[in-house]
């Protein structure tokens, strides 16, 4: 169960993340990545990232870049809440399947 901090300090990653990804993905022409979620470990060391991109096709491209820039990334989001965490948590990105289940479950209902 998420406590109120991981929760609170789950929603302020999302937040500067989602800045740190908007500006990645200018650099990526035709992407859009967006931060589905994150799920915080209990003692706020390691945050679990989930990411949509748009076009699918370009999925494992995109992530591998990501992967690649993943210093950089947390090197970004720790100047940006430096005040506010003692930590920085590892950061550890995973594809958001949630619109594919989604579309099976729509097809399986249609049929």
């Amino acid at each position: 169960m998420e406590t109120t901090r991981q929760h609170k300090i789950a929603r302020l990653i999302q937040k500067d993340l989602s800045d740190i990804f908007l500006r990645f993905a200018r650099t990526l022409s035709g992407v859009l990545i967006s931060v589905s979620e994150v799920r915080i470990s209990p003692d706020l060391a390691i945050a679990h990232v989930y990411l949509s991109i748009f076009p699918q096709n370009k999925e494992q491209e995109v992530m591998e870049q990501i992967e690649n820039e993943k210093g950089k990334i947390r090197g970004e989001m720790g100047n940006l809440e430096r005040h506010q965490l003692r930590i920085i948590p590892e950061l550890h990105f995973h594809l958001d399947e949630t619109i594919d289940r989604m579309e099976r479950i729509d097809e399986l209902l249609k049929s």
